[in-house]
């Protein structure tokens, strides 16, 4: 069992070491593409602050060339006006394409154009004034501060320009520091994880191993053991040859004994019953006709044999009455607590006249049980009870039903009993309380555990010294 269970369990072990496997390179990756990306970003950002600068010196080449011609009137100062005229849209193009996902600088860049187109149509403007001769033109051109403000205004916004940039740059690169450090922890872990896998797979495949040779082994011990076993098989097929005839025996043996205990039955009830007939009727007529013939001790011992004949005659009808519910067949039906014990009660008050005995019955308590046996059970506990409360002013008995403990309990408020010899209770012949204090045979409660156990039962009891008593009982 233990190694199909192994067996079962491989493929799941497999599953998820693989498993194990791919989340750890899918971290992995994720972490060296946040990374990349980070780095990306950096590059980015580097990128734009140069096209910038590659704007702003294009711009400063074009004007420094212009300025140049307009002083000298030499045209080799038109090359660099030339040259920076030309790249400024590629690079203005280029700034734009980098900072497309920037709003703030394609604002910047927009006004960035506007400004350098005007700029450059102001210097053009200026070149061709000093292409024809038209001097004071010129000079109220250059004197009027025009260039002047357009070129403070282009460094403003390449200005703001680079700030935004060295803003974002400061942000991708504490990002692309996050990104490094988290990859590093990822890798880290991913290759822990990695090693206690292997570290687990390896123990697990060694454990396998010993499983196997254990199994091995085992196969082995019980090829040897089924050789045995077949062997004592043989042994126990000629053993059951003989057990029909052995039940046979031993059934006839108990069938013996129990006429041996019915015969024992009928000479307790007949043959010992007679001479205690004979001694008691002869101890009557000595005690009503020969009064007079004796003295006192006379009288006394005639009375005492007179008692002892009588509760001999109550310990063989006890030790009857118990003998046949050993005996007796078992015949459930459904039978009404409540209604049987209030009968039970009943007969009570009869036997106890004198006495004002308050008995409380909770109502509707119903059993499955055999309803004679059950009466022999209440009559010896309630009749107990009333015994034992037969000191106490005020005697209080109940019956009822506890639905914590799950059984039927009769409670009473007399002597009680020492639980030190609780175990003692329901033997036959036990007696806690002495004779003088409390008649009885001793047979009683031993009928009632009788009767419990036939229904597969169980009875207990709960008590204090001069506090009560409560017997529980359950019906199976």
């Amino acid at each position: 069992m233990k190694l199909e269970t192994s067996r079962k369990l491989i493929p799941t072990v497999l599953f998820a070491a693989i498993a194990i496997v791919a989340v750890n390179t899918w971290l992995a990756v994720r972490a060296l593409d946040t990374l990349d990306s980070s780095q990306m970003w950096v590059e980015h950002t580097w990128q734009v602050l140069n096209q910038v600068e590659r704007i702003m010196s294009s711009a400063k080449d074009a004007e420094t060339g212009a300025r140049g011609y307009l002083i000298t009137s030499d045209p080799d100062y038109l090359s660099p006006y030339n040259s920076g005229r030309a790249e400024l849209p590629a690079e203005l193009e280029a700034f734009r394409q980098l900072t497309q996902d920037n709003p703030n600088q394609q604002r910047e860049l927009a006004e960035m154009s506007a400004i350098i187109a005007e700029r450059l149509a102001l210097l053009q403007q200026g070149l061709d004034l000093r292409r024809n001769g038209e001097t004071d033109s010129l000079h109220a051109l250059v004197v009027s501060g025009t260039g002047k403000a357009q070129m403070d205004h282009l460094r403003h916004i390449a200005d703001n320009m680079e700030t935004e940039e060295h803003r974002l740059l400061a942000v991708r690169t504490a990002q692309e520091r996050s990104s490094a450090r988290r990859a590093r922890q990822t890798l880290f872990l991913a290759s822990t994880l990695d090693l206690i896998l292997i570290i687990l797979m390896f123990r697990y495949f060694t454990r396998e191993r010993t499983l196997r040779m254990q199994t091995e082994e085992t196969a082995a011990s019980l090829a040897l053991a089924r050789v045995e076993v077949e062997r004592n098989a043989e042994e126990v097929r000629l053993l059951n040859v003989t057990l029909e005839e052995r039940v046979r025996q031993r059934t006839a043996e108990l069938e013996a004994t129990n006429r041996e205990l019915e015969a024992f039955s009928y000479s307790v009830s007949h043959d010992l019953r007679a001479p205690l007939r004979t001694i008691d009727g002869f101890s009557l007529a000595l005690e009503e006709d020969y009064t007079e013939a004796v003295d006192a001790t006379g009288r006394d011992y005639i009375k005492r044999v007179r008692t002892g004949v009588q509760r001999m005659g109550q310990l063989i009808d006890s030790l009857l009455q118990l003998s046949r519910i050993t005996r007796a067949d078992i015949a459930r039906e459904p039978v009404d607590m409540t209604a049987l014990a209030e009968s039970v009660v009943a007969n009570l008050r009869d036997e106890y006249p004198g006495r004002e005995l308050k008995i409380t019955i909770d109502p509707g308590m119903q059993v499955d049980a055999d309803s004679k046996l059950l009466r022999v059970a209440l009559e010896n506990l309630l009749g107990n009870a009333a015994k034992f409360t037969s000191k106490v002013e005020h005697p209080v008995i109940h019956f009822g039903w506890d639905a914590e403990k799950q059984a039927f309990f009769i409670r009473d408020n007399g002597a009680g009993f020492d639980m030190y010899y609780s175990d003692k209770l329901f033997n036959a012949f036990n007696r806690l309380h002495g004779d003088k204090d409390f008649k009885g045979s001793g047979i009683g409660l031993a009928t009632v555990a009788r009767v419990i156990r036939r229904h597969h039962g169980r009875i207990w009891a709960d008590a204090q010294v001069n506090h009560g008593a409560t017997f529980f009982f359950t019906v199976g």
